[in-house]
């Protein structure tokens, strides 16, 4: 009997490695960019004043990512599109530290380009939720415009190092942290977003900001800015999966389509958590909602980046807020985390882990198997148990 036990072990032991072996190779993906840094390209001085310029070159076989990380001005994040392996960024810098002229930052060649899309983080908002609703119709403090906001420099020997703004009038600060990858994977952190080579990942959090009410909550405005195909609207997808970001079942996706097709151009991708501490459990985890986008002035993207690189523009705006009624205030922990990707095409879709389809596929197909070569079992020993008929002797 023991013996038995330990071969059926041993059985579903090699089905699990075979399914987890199976799952695991099919899933990977072999797409992969070589990616090159540059900090403030084709500036000769120490550091540039009012600002930094991170370009990140994202090369495929046959298309370049380019993505751009500005402070001058506002906090931008511009992805630039070509077909080309070989397109280059071109900054005049003298007109570019203006912020007055267009065509002062160019990706060349100019008739490479398939797409671009910004990012501008522009104003943090607070109001005083008094009455516990999470409305944002609540009292609103005045903005901190983050344009205004003196901002941290960006370092070549650690480019991907956080950026952060001084709150005025606060000891906290607002930071922004960048990373772009070669290949397909996820975040190490919660909330652990899937990305590939064509995406990038945008964390920003608030540290120790110094709230203007006990039950101060707070709202992050963002603009997206764009050429022929501008991010106009939000689709919320849904999954039974939340086995990276537990209890979090939606993921919003802000999408730009070309010519009002269903085909994706670029996305800003999210999950609906943000986090209360900067190591967080999954009792820190807060919902986080957003408003529709809405179309706004072309002046209202306060960013250095988006007016030297952008002639005729599309902008979109809309605001994240944090926290629910009944949640806990930003008071509690006077920390807040939330992650976002940016990338080209079609947003990652989160699916069942290697792991957990090899599970699944054991815990169903396991018994099935049992109760199958338990029934072939039964109905050989019935057979051999069945008594021989008996012939007379032919004489």
């Amino acid at each position: 009997m023991a013996a038995g036990t330990v071969k059926t072990r041993r059985t579903f032991l090699v089905i699990f490695l075979f399914f987890s072996l199976l799952f695991s190779s099919s899933g990977q993906s072999s797409f992969t960019r070589q990616l090159i840094v540059q900090l403030n390209p084709g500036w000769s001085a120490p550091a540039p004043p009012g600002g930094d310029l991170l370009h990140i070159r994202a090369v495929g076989d046959n298309d370049t990512l380019h993505f751009l990380f500005c402070s001058q001005g506002a906090p931008t994040l511009l992805l630039v599109h070509t077909n080309s392996s070989s397109s280059s960024v071109k900054v005049d810098w003298t007109p570019f530290l203006a912020r007055n002229t267009t065509g002062s930052l160019r990706v060349e060649p100019e008739s490479s380009v398939l797409s671009s899309t910004a990012l501008v983080f522009s104003r943090l908002l607070e109001y005083d939720d008094i009455n516990d609703t999470a409305s944002m119709t609540s009292d609103l403090f005045p903005p901190y415009e983050l344009q205004n906001l003196s901002w941290s420099r960006m370092n070549s020997s650690d480019p991907f190092a956080p950026l952060c703004g001084s709150v005025v009038n606060s000891s906290g600060s607002i930071c922004l942290q960048l990373s772009a990858f070669e290949s397909e994977g996820r975040g190490q952190s919660w909330p652990r977003l899937l990305h590939t080579a064509n995406s990038s990942q945008l964390g920003v959090w608030l540290d120790g900001v110094s709230p203007r009410a006990a039950r101060s909550r707070f709202m992050l405005e963002l603009q997206a800015v764009g050429g022929a195909y501008p991010l106009s609207r939000v689709d919320v997808h849904r999954s039974i999966d939340d086995e990276f970001t537990p209890s979090i079942f939606k993921a919003s996706h802000w999408v730009s389509s070309a010519n009002g097709s269903s085909e994706v151009v670029g996305f800003v991708r999210w999950r609906s958590v943000a986090f209360r501490r900067s190591k967080p459990a999954l009792e820190d985890a807060t919902p986080c909602r957003n408003s529709a986008p809405r179309p706004q002035s072309s002046e209202a993207a306060a960013s250095g980046l988006i007016r030297a690189f952008y002639s005729n523009v599309e902008t979109f705006g809309l605001n994240v807020s944090f926290g629910l009624a009944g949640e806990p205030f930003y008071n509690s922990t006077r920390f807040l985390s939330w992650t976002l990707l940016m990338g080209v095409g079609s947003p990652p879709v989160d699916s069942f882990s290697a792991l957990v389809v090899a599970v699944m596929a054991v815990g169903l197909g396991a018994p099935v198997l049992v109760l199958l070569v338990g029934g072939v079992w039964i109905c050989a020993r019935k057979r051999a148990m069945e008594p021989t008929a008996a012939y007379e002797p032919i004489n």
